[in-house]
């Protein structure tokens, strides 16, 4: 490969790697370096300079102007042992300043003087060594690029593309990288198909010695919170608030919202009409139960209405130290309040952070002609 071929192949991987240039070129002139310190037995300072234009390849032998050759100082350990110490610079990479003088008067010392020792096959032999390097550079900047794209996306809903699967987890396809989805992390019972654009919310971003990992979920209670900011406008502006999220991946979700406007109802914002925008959301969420609560800074209101789909129950707060609370409820009422497998009743804990217990009417009036 020519010098022009060279350029042109350069300017192709860094226009499809979006890398920059200088990036690449200072990778190449240190591979370079390198190469030629170990094929031409070079002990002293080398450094290669890559013409941006044309490709041409020069490399300089410098030396460090010295008053005395410097070969280091000995030392004595707290054991007693001799410990060498080596000089600051190369004692091979070197010059007196008188002998410096010879070559530029002008010279002085600390300054470095520098003599061409392009060999005439260099280009052949060099290739070789530097192709490794200049790979693992051109990896090292690509990592960096998604890093910078990814870094503040923790917390964040994107859409990709399924790639592939395996095992344990689906591989999306999020541009530049792609996020893993355990299998774990899906929404119970939905099923995907490889190839369709996918929505994820990303939990964590790393980098790794294998590069960036991006962990994606479907089941995170994040997931929905970005999907309602999503569907819902007022959200977006301002209008109304999303107080908490608590869900159970695939069984049910309680959403608590507040308005910060009197005229606009929270409620009815997120149902939207005729119920467009939550039915959006539900499709997103394989059917999964979401309960829309009206937040409420009235403990016993808010309490109330986390219960949902329960209704006319009435809240008594036991121990508002230790957050207890007693939700009175019709018989009817009962199993929605305590729902499947008591769901509905940790959410509703989760959403108030009040440990509730229920208990219906007539319970209370059997107990009390018991006493």
């Amino acid at each position: 490969m020519n010098t022009k071929e060279f350029i042109r192949a350069l300017e192709h991987i860094t226009e499809e790697k979006n890398i920059s240039k200088d990036v690449v070129f200072d990778a190449m002139e240190s591979a370079l370096a390198t190469a030629y310190k170990k094929n031409f037995g070079s002990k002293t300072n080398v450094k290669v300079k890559m013409n941006r234009e044309t490709g041409d390849i020069k490399v300089y032998s410098y030396y460090v102007v010295v008053d005395d050759y410097d070969d280091g100082t000995d030392t004595v350990d707290e054991e007693g042992n001799v410990v060498h110490i080596p000089p600051e610079i190369n004692a091979d990479a070197q010059i007196l300043l008188e002998d410096a003088r010879e070559i530029d008067p002008t010279i002085e010392v600390g300054e470095t003087i520098e003599k061409e020792v392009t060999p005439k096959d260099f280009g052949r032999v060099a290739a070789g060594t530097a192709k490794q390097v200049l790979t693992q550079k051109i990896r090292e900047a690509e990592r960096e690029v998604i890093m910078e794209e990814f870094q503040d996306k923790t917390g964040e809903m994107m859409v990709g593309m399924l790639a592939m699967e395996d095992q344990r987890n689906y591989y999306v396809d999020l541009g530049k990288s792609r996020g893993i989805l355990p299998k774990s992390e899906m929404i119970p019972g939905e099923v995907v198909k490889m190839g369709t654009s996918i929505k994820v919310y990303i939990t964590k971003v790393e980098e790794t010695t294998k590069g960036p990992l991006i962990l994606c979920s479907r089941k995170h209670y994040g997931f929905v919170r970005r999907l309602f900011e999503t569907e819902i406008p007022e959200l977006v502006d301002g209008t109304i608030e999303l107080y908490a999220v608590v869900r159970e991946a695939g069984i049910r979700s309680k959403v608590a919202v507040y308005s910060n406007d009197d005229r606009v109802d929270p409620v009815g914002a997120c149902i939207g009409e005729h119920g467009s925008r939550i039915a959006n959301i539900l499709k997103e969420l394989n059917g999964e139960k979401v309960d829309i609560v009206r937040y409420s800074e009235n403990t016993e209101e808010f309490i109330a209405s986390a219960l949902s789909p329960a209704k006319n129950v009435t809240v008594n707060i036991i121990d508002p130290v230790k957050k207890e609370a007693l939700a009175i409820v019709t018989d009817d009422n009962l199993s929605l309040a305590i729902g499947k497998k008591g769901t509905n009743i940790k959410l509703a804990s989760r959403l108030t952070k009040y440990k509730i217990e229920v208990t219906t009417l007539s319970k209370i009036n059997e107990q009390g002609n018991k006493d």
